[in-house]
């Protein structure tokens, strides 16, 4: 039941398919124990140990229902006999025995009918909001994760939750009905034999226990190796050119193995452990017959307390405990390993993101004056990257950033699109803090290119869309032209509608660029940030991306953060940049006038 509260918000939405699966698991519990009960009165037929009542039992409430519905059996059958013959009795018992085996089979079709509903339902609802959480944590958070134990929690995870549901409602419904029906039929064939049975149930119950005792932990186990090692298949596939480049196969290929070793032995261990559970409990239950053999044979031959029909019908239910009680221990490891499971899915599930939207976010969507960055301080972890750190960017203005690597200067990227927090001042955007705005709002003003060209296994067209749904293909192909990369998408076999392959690697840096560039322009947002978007070029494609990046940055409010210093030299204003502080700031005249920390940068660079 706690497994099942934990999962009540995925579950509440198909709970009907739920009622729908307990109704029919009472009604095959329930035809289940009459189809072993109408073995009896065939019995007695075959041996001829039916008693012979030739008036009708009259009904007298139901304190009496079971002596009644012998005494109308047995009526029935002796007046079968003399009417029609032993013959035609046995055909009716026969007719009877199909119809409840009939009758039993098809509400455990529709039991298990029903519930694929709901396993499939939150399946695919667990899926959804694992992918809704990924991408709605922040960017931080996957500095910390593996991405394999995320793609192991969405995929292995939650298909082992799918799996233990089926699993609960037998454990709880379905088996247990089961059982419950079968004894209280035994009781009214015999209290004497059921009691004695009852003296072996404990001890079982105890010895099965036992072994499913660790199976949440060893599972858990199991399902954080999975995530180990389709992380090093993640990376392996992200960085093959690294690998093969610097001959790492070997090392990589052994990491991977430690792992899937590990994953061999935990899953060993686990399924060895499940295994255990079935001959056990079958064990244990023909001991169990095997007493009741002993005990109830000698009340049949030697007491003469029971009938030969009774006894062999009361085995057959004896019997038919065992499975249900098999699948219960079966049913109880897999909830174990759901268990488990299911608090990897919820970790996730329950992680709170630090950049939630306030309740009475603004929504902005215009900008008119200018951004203000505001005696900011920020850190990743334990040292400031940036240090009381201001400056404005007014409306229609080119703010470059530049500096050597690790002053900060990427950060205030992050930071003005709101992946990270700053841990003291503000930024606004005029005059509201970006953090009293919805996030949605806040990124609709902006444009990113980023020096990593970020693109997906799609066509050209597709890409493009992410920058504005509702484009025409003139306007994709408009955005095209200012990025100059149309001259080269024109000659694509399909156009636009050209796939560029997994992370656009049937492109050149530099054609992969300019699409970043022109979804941008697609965009067509107030404020454009550029973050080292030539810094991985050669020299003509970055000629061919700076002149792109002009025609676009005409009348828009730009932050550039540079390496190559020559792409910035008509920037209004250059910043420059060192351990989280700005310690120089003016046009690149007057920068280069200073003889400072700019003109040696310049030198560096053999810029003239």
């Amino acid at each position: 039941m706690e497994y099942l509260k934990k999962l009540s918000q995925f579950i509440l939405p198909y709970k009907k398919y739920g009622y729908l699966n307990i109704f029919f698991n009472v009604l095959y519990a329930l035809f289940s124990t009459l189809a072993m009960v109408s073995l009896m009165p065939m019995i007695n037929v075959l041996f001829g140990e039916t008693k012979k009542l030739t008036v009708k039992p009259v009904y007298q409430g139901i304190k009496h229902l079971k002596s009644y519905g012998e005494d109308y059996l047995n009526y029935f059958v002796t007046t079968t006999n003399a009417n029609e013959g032993p013959e035609r009795t046995l055909l009716y018992m026969i007719i009877l025995i199909i119809s409840l085996f009939l009758l039993k089979n098809l509400f455990n079709y529709l039991a298990l009918f029903s519930i694929t509903f709901l396993r499939n339902g939150v399946l695919k609802d667990l899926r959804n909001a694992i992918y809704d959480k990924v991408i709605t944590l922040p960017i931080s958070f996957y500095s910390e994760k593996k991405k394999g134990d995320i793609i192991a929690r969405i995929s292995g995870d939650v298909n082992e939750v799918k799996n233990s549901l089926l699993a609960v409602l037998e454990l709880i419904i379905k088996e247990p009905l089961t059982i419950v029906f079968a004894i209280i039929t035994m009781f009214t064939i015999s209290t004497k034999l059921t009691v004695f049975v009852f003296l072996f149930i404990p001890v079982a119950g105890l010895i099965i226990s036992r072994i499913g005792k660790s199976l949440k932990r060893k599972s858990n186990k199991v399902q954080t190796e999975q995530g180990v090692f389709l992380s090093t298949l993640e990376e392996t596939l992200s960085g093959l050119k690294v690998i093969k480049g610097f001959n790492a196969e070997k090392r990589f290929n052994d990491k991977f193995q430690d792992s899937t070793n590990r994953f061999y032995h935990f899953s060993n261990t686990l399924l060895n452990r499940q295994n255990l559970a079935s001959p056990t409990s079958e064990f244990l239950g023909i001991v169990t017959i095997a007493a009741l053999l002993w005990y109830g044979g000698s009340m049949v031959l030697i007491e003469n307390t029971l009938s030969g029909g009774a006894f062999i019908t009361y085995m057959a239910l004896a019997y038919q405990i065992l499975t249900p009680a098999k699948d219960i221990s079966k049913a109880s490891y897999k909830v174990k390993a759901g268990n488990a499971a299911a608090d990897r899915v919820l970790e996730i599930l329950n992680t709170e993101s630090p950049l939630q939207d306030k309740a009475n976010a603004k929504v902005k969507n215009e900008f008119t004056t200018a951004i203000d960055i505001n005696n900011i301080s920020f850190k990743y972890e334990d040292d400031w990257v940036l240090k009381d750190f201001s400056i404005t960017v007014p409306k229609g203005k080119t703010v470059a950033l530049v500096g050597q690597s690790g002053s900060g200067k990427s950060t205030i990227a992050n930071l003005v699109t709101r992946f990270y927090d700053v841990n003291k001042g503000s930024i606004t955007i005029d005059g509201d803090d970006i953090r009293d705005l919805s996030k949605h709002s806040l990124r609709g003003l902006i444009g990113l290119v980023t020096q990593d060209s970020i693109l997906f296994n799609d066509s050209i067209k597709n890409n493009m869309l992410i920058g504005k749904e509702d484009a025409t293909d003139e306007e994709i192909i408009e955005a095209l032209k200012i990025a100059n990369a149309w001259e080269f998408v024109s000659t694509l076999p399909n156009g636009i509608e050209t796939n560029i392959g997994d992370s656009g690697n049937k492109l050149s840096g530099g054609q992969k660029q300019r699409l970043s560039i022109a979804r941008a322009v697609l965009k067509n947002p107030p404020i454009m940030i550029l973050d080292e978007a030539t810094s991985a070029l050669d020299t003509e494609s970055e000629r061919l991306v700076q002149d792109a990046l002009e025609k676009m940055m005409m009348h828009r409010t730009s932050i550039v953060i540079a390496h190559r210093l020559s792409t910035i030299q008509n920037a209004d204003e250059i910043i420059v940049m060192q351990k989280g502080q700005i310690v120089e700031q003016g046009s690149h005249e007057e920068l280069l006038a200073k003889q400072g920390a700019y003109k040696k940068l310049v030198e560096m660079q053999s810029f003239d």
